[in-house]
């Protein structure tokens, strides 16, 4: 009787994103090739990018750790991404470039903010950067 009620609690389990689904599906419409989204498309899209952002937030917190310091910072994710190579593919090239000593020093006030450059590195032909593809275009 025990093992009855063990798989009746076990099928019971609701596994739910804690990202909001309609958000996650406006992001999945920008492509342009994608007109429908079936509710378990979104579910299991919806989950691997909440696995994802935490794979990238434990091995930044890592890297972190490594560098003897509490708060984590672009150069950690940067580390971080550079370690797991599938993940460097993609994603390396549209994390921002580490500043110079100088630079980083130097303390912006509030109102100054870091300027994207339109060319920052360059991708391969046939090829464009993850960032592109969130921008509106014309």
């Amino acid at each position: 009787m025990a093992e009855g009620e063990e798989i009746q609690s076990e099928a019971a389990v609701v596994v739910q994103s804690s990202l909001p689904a309609g958000r996650v599906k406006r992001i999945m419409k920008l492509d342009k090739e994608i007109n429908k989204i079936n509710s378990e498309a979104l579910f299991v899209i919806s989950n691997a990018t909440e696995l994802f952002v935490k794979f990238l937030a434990e091995k930044s917190s890592e890297v972190a750790v490594e560098k003897k310091r509490k708060t984590i910072k672009v150069e950690h994710l940067r580390i971080a991404v550079k370690r797991h190579r599938p993940t460097a593919d993609f994603l390396l090239d549209s994390l921002p470039m580490p500043q110079p000593a100088a630079a980083a020093a130097q303390v912006l006030s509030k109102n100054d903010r870091p300027r994207k450059s339109s060319d920052s590195g360059s991708v391969p032909a046939g090829a464009r950067r993850i960032d592109s593809f969130f921008q509106k275009g014309p």
